[in-house]
């Protein structure tokens, strides 16, 4: 890859907030991954690596007014699944995306409905 891209840039900011995420926690992992259509979580169990909840917006969507809203959709999916599995602290991957707008009303959401990190 061309040292200077977007993609690596990218890639470089992901790795090293997860490198961080990785070393100094033995809670799950909440990761997050946002297209330009639909918005995805998941809770990842790093030592088993397995994925313990999952959720996304790809059927909500339609009905959406907007990207944030569906964002906050998956916020409160997630935060309810994880309480069906007894999950209740997690750390909070945000990946290489900015803690700002989707991100940001994802994991508000998340923590209004009883998800700790």
């Amino acid at each position: 890859m061309n040292k200077g891209s977007k993609l690596s840039k990218a890639t470089r900011r992901a790795v090293r907030i997860r490198k961080k995420i990785l070393s100094v926690s033995d809670r799950p992992r909440l990761t997050v991954f946002r297209s330009n259509k639909f918005f995805y979580a998941q809770i990842v169990d790093d030592k088993k690596g397995v994925t313990l909840v999952a959720s996304n917006d790809s059927k909500e969507r339609k009905s959406a007014d907007n990207k944030i809203t569906s964002a906050v959709f998956v916020g409160k999916s997630i935060a309810e699944k994880a309480k069906a599995k007894k999950i209740n602290e997690v750390v909070f991957d945000k990946g290489a995306y900015k803690y700002h707008g989707r991100v940001k009303a994802f994991a508000d959401s998340a923590r209004e409905n009883g998800l700790i990190f």
